[in-house]
């Protein structure tokens, strides 16, 4: 039984860490976030750009002693394959066969994902970061369906006098990162269930890098040629398709140290070792050559990531069930508005991976992913489901990139990422003659007052006027704006926040 120890324990890992962090996305209530928000800050490349140099030199020195476990046991999308692959394996067993690496697609991909870091691409390095990949996967199509069943309970608790469910509201965030989602999702599945471990081994950045270091691990999958019997089962449970089971010669640059061959052979003649044993079918100078070449192509990319790091549904809502609320929509602003923490609109951009975990936790469904094209799914704030309130840090909190610095409340009251401003054609007291002050009264730091319209007249209706060196573009008074479709009043993004 010994054989399928390693094969027991990864799957355990695995399954654990897939579902702890599905759930970190999943989540509204903060729960999961309390004790295990630290699941996002130790994926490789969060924690590449976030500057985290000692989760970065643990993931290096566990891939140089033990292989791509970090592919196997961390990576919630290479997991997310795994389910595929063992889905369709249970229909179709002793199924793949070995296949060299495709190297132009698999370095020329790594290449044009460094340049995008380089030159600041968002939305190519959001479209291939497999982090990224698997929120933007449960942001879109996972959460609607745990919200809708949550909903449900919390329709049966209310009529129970029961609290215990409360519901939240449904609606698509980005229509083209819901897209990207779905087609994320088939090829990834398509390309997993066919092929296993394919896309990570030819396409995802993180798993190239990381199979420079796993040429030179420690512990390997080793093949005794005293008691192969050739059989090729080893080659043919592999799903990383890296195992040429007729000529002993495993490529260690695509294993992800799985524990399927060595649970598949008959005779125990696959060790998971620190002894390599010498391959009959390569010359010492071939593997002098291959070993030479790693270690450049190691060199090269790490110098160049280094780098490129441091350039770098909706319900209709109705009143008192007579007049139908006319749905806001969002203003097209002339600079994005990002969190507070993030610093800048420069150095956001510059971090961020788009991985929807921010999003996903906005208590008040202020962020949601940009639909400009050079910043697709990087996410932005919009004030038409709610406000940026000055009480909670939660995005800060959760982001595991560094594009938004952690804060706290105390210092959010004192950060300005934008400033109001009002459009007299939009307001109700130049529409319809009629007195407000929505904006002014729920202003938390008092940046807006009301003055007459006429200053001629003691009896004149009062409009809006924003104190710019007070506001700090929180866009409550845009959220509270009764004008529809377009507030009367709507915040202009900072493209460097500052502190008042």
């Amino acid at each position: 039984m010994t054989k399928f120890l390693l094969r027991r324990i990864r799957t355990v890992l695995a399954l654990v860490m897939f579902v702890l962090i599905t759930l970190l996305f999943l989540d509204f209530t903060g729960v999961m976030h309390k004790y295990f928000s630290f699941l996002a800050k130790i994926q490789f490349l969060p924690a590449v750009l976030s500057l985290n140099f000692v989760i970065v030199t643990v993931l290096l020195v566990l891939t140089f002693v033990f292989g791509r476990i970090y592919c196997s046991v961390i990576c919630p999308l290479g997991i997310m394959q795994d389910v595929f692959s063992k889905v369709h394996s249970m229909r179709k067993k002793n199924r793949f066969s070995f296949h060299k690496e495709i190297k132009f697609v698999r370095y020329g991909i790594f290449v044009l994902f460094v340049a995008a870091m380089c030159f600041g691409l968002a939305s190519f390095v959001a479209l291939l970061a497999p982090y990224s990949s698997f929120g933007r996967i449960v942001q879109n199509l996972f959460s609607p369906i745990y919200l809708f069943f949550n909903n449900i309970l919390a329709y049966f608790s209310e009529r129970m006098n029961s609290y215990t469910f409360y519901p939240q509201e449904v609606f698509i965030k980005s229509m083209a990162t819901f897209v990207i989602a779905i087609l994320s999702f088939v090829v990834i599945g398509l390309i997993a269930w066919k092929r296993g471990r394919l896309y990570c081994n030819s396409i995802c950045p993180v798993g190239t890098f990381l199979s420079f270091v796993s040429r030179f691990s420690l512990l390997k999958i080793n093949i005794d040629e005293s008691k192969c019997i050739k059989c090729d089962k080893c080659t043919r449970n592999c799903k990383a398709e890296c195992i040429n089971g007729k000529e002993n010669i495993v490529d260690y640059s695509r294993c992800v140290v799985c524990g399927n061959c060595m649970a598949s052979c008959p005779k125990d003649a696959i060790k998971y070792s620190f002894l390599k044993k010498k391959n009959s079918h390569q010359s010492r100078e071939e593997n002098k050559k291959d070993v030479d070449v790693s270690k450049r192509a190691f060199l090269t990319s790490a110098a160049i990531l280094t780098t490129s790091v441091a350039i770098a549904q909706q319900k209709k809502k109705v009143d008192g069930g007579l007049a139908v609320i006319e749905d806001k929509k969002a203003f097209k602003r002339t600079n994005p508005i990002v969190p507070p923490g993030a610093l800048s609109v420069k150095n956001f951009q510059q971090r961020c991976t788009g991985c929807q975990l921010c999003v996903s936790k906005c208590p008040n469904n202020v962020l949601r992913p940009s639909s400009d094209l050079l910043h697709l799914m990087q996410p932005e704030m919009s004030f038409e489901k709610g406000a940026c309130r000055v009480e909670c840090s939660m995005c800060s909190d959760v982001c595991p990139t560094g594009a938004i610095q952690k804060i706290t409340p105390e210092e959010k009251t004192s950060i300005k990422i934008g400033t109001a401003h009002w459009v007299k054609e939009n307001c109700i007291v130049s529409k319809d003659g009629k007195d407000c002050g929505n904006c002014a009264r729920h202003c938390p730091a008092f940046a807006i007052f009301m003055v007459p319209l006429n200053p001629e007249d003691e009896n004149s209706l009062k409009i809006p006027s924003v104190n710019e060196k007070h506001c700090i573009g929180c866009g409550m008074c845009e959220y509270v704006c009764p004008s529809r479709p377009f507030s009367a009043i709507y915040v202009e993004g900072s493209l460097v926040h500052q502190t008042i």
